[in-house]
């Protein structure tokens, strides 16, 4: 690892330097991974089938059951590996990353099973029926039965090379399988290639996965005398201080993403009431607002090393500086989206599929949708600020208020107030609440860690 420029990058560079020099390959690897599952929506909805385009939607919430994983051993690893690069612990941040790598290759091999194993009822609770079953089953065998694994290290990989600050080499690793993953998808999925419909979908992110992951295998080999990343089984020993670190991290931030799939699966069930338009086009809204919240949350990841570094080394006015700098741009840049969203929401909608029942959906769902984007970045700047100092009980916090208090009752009260369009103003309800609360708590912990430090 070259140590002078990663400290320098950490300690020394200014705010503004140091906040787009770790946020802006994340944010560009983040587009980039919109753009890969846009991809997905768009060129399966070129076939103009609303059951292949349900098939991709409904099977959304075990792919992002995949980030309760990718939390647990990236997110907490991480977490771990830059708070030790800030005490100078480097043996530390090799132990780190070789218990988080293995265990979650035994995590995704374990995934990959219990999918596979209980498939068809668990078709039955993701909402599919009789029309969606197979298509929705087809999607999910590759990406799911043979590409859990391949998805799973992609993305741990990427955090962990993040974590020493070469978020470049992440970002490159991460867009290298997204890139590719759009390239396939038109060949695999329309007429005119394979014409495999979802299943081609699921083919091309299997096969983009594995190649992300050969990158990141092909770094790590090359940079092996300068990196602390260590894959080495060797490495594997218990260690209590270390083990309970990743945890304290990566146990909350994965119960968060479960009860994001919660959430998801419970709104998908809602939807699919309505029938597949409506399913098609409320997953397409889904996915045309994931561009700016991946921006927003490439954002609060970026920032995490700088924040967990700083943490570590007890630089907490710096640490606090870098916050507020990244919360005001990632605030004025969603204020004008959402603008942009409300006006445009049909004509976006209409990008994707050219039937006008989805589309009528589609942008009063994007309507509604949008309006929680500027409150959304507090939160996710919040929760990740909580996971960069090791706090995860308060990201747990959030999570459970978010879901579980605000956001999955408000999709049983605004479904009866306002059937399924009621829907789409959940999030804008939940996020609203914890925006405020998000100011409030990160403004007492700066308050008590800047104390803390002055009396020391």
């Amino acid at each position: 690892m070259e140590d002078q420029s990663k400290i320098e990058l950490f300690e020394q560079i200014p705010i503004p330097r140091a906040v787009a020099a770790m946020s802006i390959p994340t944010i560009i690897s983040s587009l980039v991974m919109v753009l890969y599952n846009l991809a997905d929506t768009y060129f399966v909805g070129m076939l103009n089938d609303p059951i292949q385009n349900a098939a991709v939607t409904l099977a959304a919430p075990v792919l992002l059951a995949f980030n309760a994983v990718n939390n647990l051993f990236g997110v907490g690893t991480s977490s771990m590996m830059s708070r030790a690069l800030g005490r100078r612990n480097y043996d530390a941040v090799r132990r780190s990353s070789a218990i988080g790598f293995y265990a979650a290759l035994l995590a995704g091999v374990l995934f990959s099973a219990g999918v596979t194993a209980f498939r068809q009822p668990l078709l039955g609770l993701l909402g599919a029926g009789a029309d969606t079953s197979a298509a929705t089953a087809a999607y999910m065998r590759w990406t799911v039965s043979f590409g859990a694994v391949p998805a799973i290290l992609n993305v741990v990989l990427a955090f962990f090379v993040r974590a020493e600050g070469a978020t470049l080499h992440a970002s490159i690793g991460t867009m290298s399988g997204c890139l590719l993953n759009i390239v396939l998808d038109p060949i695999f999925i329309l007429p005119w290639g394979l014409n495999l419909g979802a299943a081609g979908a699921g083919l091309a992110t299997f096969l983009s996965n594995c190649a992300a992951c050969l990158y990141f295998f092909a770094l790590l080999f090359w940079k092996r005398k300068t990196t602390f990343v260590c894959l080495n089984p060797a490495m594997l020993r218990w260690d209590r201080v270390i083990i309970a670190g990743i945890c304290a991290v990566g146990i909350p931030s994965s119960i968060q993403n479960l009860l994001n799939v919660t959430g998801m699966t419970v709104l998908n069930n809602f939807t699919a009431v309505f029938g597949s338009d409506a399913v098609a086009a409320m997953g397409i809204s889904q996915k045309i607002n994931m561009v700016p919240m991946y921006i927003a949350m490439g954002v609060s990841q970026g920032i995490m090393p700088l924040v967990s570094y700083n943490y570590g080394s007890g630089n907490i006015r710096r640490m606090r500086e870098a916050v507020v700098f990244a919360a005001k741009i990632s605030l004025s840049f969603l204020t004008v989206v959402t603008a942009g969203y409300f006006v445009w929401s049909r004509q976006l909608v209409g990008l994707f599929m050219k039937n006008e029942a989805i589309i009528a959906y589609g942008s009063r769902f994007l309507r509604a949708m949008c309006l929680a984007l500027p409150f959304l970045c507090m939160d996710f700047l919040g929760v990740g600020v909580f996971q960069a100092c090791g706090l995860g009980g308060r990201a747990l916090a959030f999570a459970i208020l978010r879901k579980i208090v605000l956001e999955i009752p408000a999709l049983y009260i605004l479904n009866r107030l306002l059937p399924l369009y009621g829907l789409a103003y959940a999030q804008f309800a939940a996020e609203l609440v914890l925006a405020i609360a998000a100011v409030a708590v990160l403004a007492r912990l700066f308050r008590s860690l800047e104390s803390r430090m002055a009396e020391n």
